[in-house]
């Protein structure tokens, strides 16, 4: 059965700061302590990649977990970071309840948009801007009358 997203991985170049920033931005929590690993067979066949190393964080994010990695080893095959048109993941979503405060509060803590402004689609306003490592997010309201709201999602404990 199905219950739904656990996490969102997110490969990171500063582990430590962009915590902080997950943290302040959007109010995410680091659960339990960072971890981390190196030279270990174990590994190796969980991500199924020879040779890993790297130190890692899970916080919780809302109705998810984001995870957030930040490897020594190997070394990115790219270090730029994905478009929208990608293939792959390529960004997430963060649902506000107050987007034009929340745009303005994002930008002070270091994020950067494409446009001067989110943009009112009718059944949601929405922008797309980028974390201080230039990963992806998007920053969505929904309308009163839009089909997919964030609290029609089932909530640990409800």
């Amino acid at each position: 059965m199905i219950r739904g997203i656990h996490h969102v991985a997110v490969h990171v170049r500063d582990l430590t700061r962009m915590i902080r920033f997950y943290r302040d931005a959007f109010g995410f929590e680091l659960v339990g302590e960072e971890f981390g690993w190196s030279d270990s067979e174990f590994v190796d066949r969980i991500v199924d990649v020879p040779g890993p190393a790297a130190r890692g964080a899970m916080l919780r994010a809302g109705t998810c977990y984001m995870e957030l990695f930040q490897y020594s080893a190997p070394e990115p095959v790219s270090d730029r970071p994905l478009q929208p048109f990608d293939k792959g993941y390529t960004h997430f979503c963060v649902d506000v309840t107050d987007i034009e405060d929340e745009f303005i509060r994002l930008q002070g803590l270091g994020m950067t948009f494409g446009q001067p402004a989110p943009i009112d689609v009718g059944h949601v306003k929405t922008i797309y801007g980028r974390d201080p490592e230039g990963n992806l997010i998007e920053i969505q309201q929904t309308a009163d009358h839009c089909e997919f709201p964030l609290t029609a999602l089932k909530r640990p404990g409800s």
